[in-house]
């Protein structure tokens, strides 16, 4: 047998790739959309309160003082409550506990990209519905028959969210298998469906600590559904990693969670800068979608998204490019403080003055 045999053996998967991750201190980072403004005040009391010490013990093995307090501000009981490390992993729980049929689940063609990367993980089949031409999902397109749905709302990158209508409808006309709605940048929307979920029994709603509550690099995510699915999610979990959250992150998560007040004038601030930003950008001729999260979708008609991009990053602000069908020629601008997007704006102003 030759050496080289265990070679056709090893996976072969296309894998996801995130934002850049700059060395520079000085840059300005709006490529991840990360929340340019810290956690809650009672997040720094926690780490500052904390000792080496306690990290010689396990923490809860399923997050429950977590779960307690989310459940709480939701009006939700623990039961209804599934946590883990950010929404991706799980996400990614959720399509090992859900998605074993072998008819393909579905989602849009132009949204997050770890969807399919599970998929071919996981060995999962899937189809993609197109997004119309003003990157809008048409829920009609979803009554197909499939093994489940993934809805984003908003979605990502094209940051237009769908409202309560579409999500009842899309569930009405699927009710025998999971729709997942990801809600990652549901704070800076519209319609958040937690409220759907003691009514339809195949719902389930997943979010974030990542964006609207600046603990990112926590990685703390949560899952709401009917208690028989959170017990399949459990189930799963404590397959292959009984402690997935750390103590420093059940702590800080609740901290978090109990200031309200912080949290909603943190929201408010980036959509206020949001949409002073969107402004700015179609005063300049940019196309721009109507954002409902914590990032722009932005095209110009006469300078390419890739040139744009290049030039921004050489003067020291990383935005994110897409070199995929239908987006390539479109931007994602994650929301930063006032000055920062000032001084983007001023830099992309610049280049157009420049042609």
């Amino acid at each position: 047998m030759s050496e080289k045999a265990w070679r056709k053996n090893l996976i072969n998967i296309e894998p996801y790739v995130a934002g850049e991750q700059p060395k520079n201190e000085n840059i300005i980072k709006l490529n991840a959309n990360e929340n340019p403004y810290p956690p809650a005040p009672g997040v720094a009391k926690v780490l500052a309160s904390k000792s080496a010490t306690e990290l010689k013990k396990y923490p809860s093995a399923d997050a429950v003082p977590l779960k307690e307090a989310l459940a709480k501000r939701y009006g939700l009981s623990a039961e209804n409550v599934f946590c883990g490390n950010g929404s991706d992993d799980v996400l990614a729980t959720a399509f090992r506990a859900f998605f074993n049929s072998d008819k393909p689940i579905v989602f849009p063609d132009i949204t997050y990209s770890f969807y399919p990367v599970w998929c071919e993980l996981l060995k999962i089949p899937y189809i993609t519905k197109p997004v119309d031409e003003d990157f809008k999902i048409n829920v009609k397109d979803f009554y197909c028959e499939n093994g489940g749905v993934v809805i984003p709302n908003p979605n990502a990158p094209t940051a237009i969210g769908v409202g309560k209508d579409f999500i009842t409808d899309l569930l009405d006309n699927n009710p025998d298998v999971i729709v997942i709605i990801d809600e990652a940048y549901v704070d800076f929307g519209k319609y958040s469906c937690v409220e759907l979920i003691n009514k339809y029994d195949n719902l389930i709603v997943t979010q974030t600590f990542s964006k609207s509550r600046s603990l990112a690099g926590m990685r703390i995510g949560m899952a709401f559904a009917q208690p028989e699915l959170i017990s399949y999610m459990q189930a799963v979990k404590d397959s292959y990693n009984s402690y997935p959250l750390d103590q420093l992150a059940i702590e800080t998560g609740i901290a978090s969670v109990q200031d309200e007040e912080y949290f909603i004038s943190t929201v408010e601030k980036i959509k206020a800068t949001r949409d002073k930003s969107a402004q700015e950008f179609r005063a300049m001729g940019f196309k721009v979608t109507d954002s409902e999260t914590n990032f722009l979708f932005v095209s110009h008609p006469k300078i390419s998204a890739k040139e744009i991009f290049e030039y921004t990053r050489e003067k020291g602000v990383f935005i994110r490019y897409f070199n995929k069908p239908r987006i390539d020629n479109w931007l994602r601008i994650t929301i930063g403080t006032e000055e920062q997007m000032e001084t983007l704006i001023k830099i992309v102003k610049e280049l157009i003055e420049s042609r």
